[in-house]
């Protein structure tokens, strides 16, 4: 293959970053390309970078698809240029943070010296820290904006850019399509990367210490000092920032049987010892579970490289350590939650917990059982914190989503792994005095609400012919529906695209009052759900699913369990996603 093979509109983008607008050495590795990997240079041109459900991730490297100086430049320039719009008579502030990945440091300070270039005040933080700090930073400081330098779990080659607003909470729409309009109608030549220095200020342990109180005070829910004393604690931050805050957390809420991963310990922004630092596989739990059976531990607490994500493994009733998926943590956190509300006579009916679409649908049980509400959004924790900030006469208890993120309370706007780590250890500890266990408890929980179960396939499509293959299948699932699965009629088809349902029981077809998303969910008689959706973030297409069976005696949890994992695997095989 050569140059000429690649299409025009690739090589125009190219030749624009051939210009003296572009740093020499970029320059130099874009020719580079050109000669030794033109499918390299295809895929870092074929299109710009976009806004996904966590903002914007990519690999490094040159190009409009990729994360650099340049693209992440015209996102703050363009994000200068709408904050001035949004506040003209304003004196501007931001708050920015980054994590532990390769170029994280460098990349959050061209981003300050573009903010301040353009007359905007920056509170940087010294050092790494954890994404939930800088969403309490941003309103601790009142500052208009935020910004984390993250790619959350991805691999080590990836960065990337999450945009916060006033509330702390990250940017929806419309505001998020009103700030791209603004990037792209941008040159990269109008970036201003001239810093005014005066216009930045370092933080860092005054922050610290704020969030650290802030996060013992939501999450601490007067557990003795003999239980916390009594809870043999592993935690793992994978390489990444939480070795910043959680330790302190915990430490200052009285708990003192802490095991920390020494190999894991250390902010590494290649993750050495894992071959993805995401706490949702348990193979990234390795190691901390080992020293967990060495030490005899109770618990296994491990996050991702920001800090947002919580991976905990619990014993079970044979003593083995298994690591509990995104909803069973969700709705033992939020159980619990909502049992301390109503001991301190505190729930009135204004409440209300969040979740997501793609979330088990136990939460609405856990709702409707405490006579509050619970309000469903779609993927990412943006939309919980916008409930929120559009609901202010209600009042947020916790929330959260299958993929390992919890919230607690408002302080953060945003998924938290530091408050939601103390909180599982608080639930752990008063547990394990009162004679029980995480994992019994949330058996107790599906003798209560009914036996919800659910798993994730999550299928990796690399590269241009991937994000074909990928919308080929949104496509077929969309125009040629399935009317059986594993023997069930599909009786309800929910697409978020076109905000409207069908049920095909009744041949109705009712609008869903929700922003629109590629999302895709098909309900079955038996109440199985099965979602499918293109990541926003990564190159994957998701497939979920939820079966449920009534649990009539925690002595039967075994063979429901089998039969509700069978069924599961058995709507993969009729779906061929095996």
């Amino acid at each position: 293959m050569t140059i000429m093979h690649i299409e025009q509109n690739i090589l125009d983008q190219v030749n624009e970053w051939l210009t003296p607008t572009f740093d020499q050495n970029i320059q130099e590795e874009i020719k580079e390309l050109m000669t030794s990997d033109p499918k390299g240079l295809e895929d870092a041109f074929y299109k710009n970078l976009e806004f996904g459900t966590g903002g914007m991730r990519g690999v490094m490297g040159v190009g409009t698809n990729r994360i650099n100086k340049y693209t992440l430049g015209k996102n703050t320039q363009g994000l200068s240029n709408y904050l001035k719009k949004c506040f003209p008579n304003e004196d501007l502030k931001v708050a920015i943070a980054y994590d532990c990945r390769k170029n994280s440091d460098t990349l959050a300070k061209v981003v300050a010296d573009i903010f301040s270039a353009n007359g905007i005040q920056v509170y940087l933080f010294s050092e790494m820290r954890p994404t939930p700090e800088l969403s309490f930073a941003l309103k601790h400081l009142n500052c208009h904006s935020g910004i984390v330098l993250t790619a959350s779990h991805n691999p080590p080659e990836y960065n990337g850019y999450k945009v916060y607003w006033q509330d702390g909470g990250q940017i929806v729409p419309p505001q998020d399509g009103e700030i791209i309009a603004e990037v792209e109608a941008l040159k990269y030549s109008d970036i201003n990367f001239t810093a005014n220095e005066s216009l930045i200020e370092y933080i860092d342990a005054e922050i610290d210490e704020a969030f650290v109180n802030s996060t013992v005070e939501n999450a601490s829910f007067n557990t003795p000092k003999a239980a916390k004393d009594n809870l043999n604690i592993v935690f793992t931050p994978l390489h990444g920032t939480s070795v910043k805050s959680i330790p302190a957390v915990l430490a200052k809420a009285g708990y003192t049987n802490v095991n920390i991963v020494k190999e894991q310990e250390i902010p590494d922004g290649n993750f050495p010892t894992v071959k993805s630092p995401n706490p949702e596989e348990p193979e990234a739990l390795t190691m901390a579970l080992a020293l967990a059976d060495k030490v005899n531990a109770d618990i296994v607490i491990g996050t991702d490289p920001d800090s947002d994500r919580l991976g905990v493994a619990v014993r079970n009733n044979d003593g083995k350590m298994m690591l509990l998926n995104g909803n069973q943590t969700m709705v033992i956190m939020t159980a619990f939650l909502l049992e301390q509300w109503k001991r301190a006579d505190k729930i009135t009916g204004t409440e209300f917990i969040g979740s997501t679409i793609v979330s088990t649908p136990m939460m609405l049980d856990l709702a409707s059982a405490y006579g509050i509400e619970c309000k469903v959004g779609l993927t990412g924790f943006k939309w919980i914190a916008k409930f929120i900030k559009d609901f202010p006469n209600q009042k947020f208890i916790g929330g959260g989503e299958e993929s390992f993120g919890y919230m607690v309370g408002d302080a953060v706007r945003d998924k938290d792994a530091v408050a939601a780590c103390l909180l599982v250890c608080e639930i752990a500890a008063q547990a394990k005095a009162a004679g029980s266990s995480l994992y019994k408890e949330l058996i107790n929980l599906y003798l209560d609400f009914g036996f919800y179960k659910e798993h994730l396939i999550s299928l990796t499509k690399k590269g241009k012919e991937g994000l074909a293959e990928i919308n080929q299948m949104m496509v077929d699932l969309r125009d040629n529906p399935m009317e059986t699965i594993n023997g069930q009629r599909v009786v309800c088809i929910e697409d978020y695209q076109n905000t409207t349902a069908r049920d095909l029981i009744n041949n109705e077809t009712f609008d869903l009052d929700i922003p629109k998303s590629n999302v895709l969910i098909y309900y079955l008689e038996d109440g199985t759900k099965i979602c499918a959706r293109p990541s926003g973030t990564e190159p994957k297409i998701k497939f979920y699913f939820s079966v449920n069976a009534i649990l009539e005696d925690k002595n039967d949890f075994e063979e429901a369990n089998h039969f509700l994992d069978t069924k599961i695997q058995n709507i993969i095989t009729e779906m061929k996603l095996n």
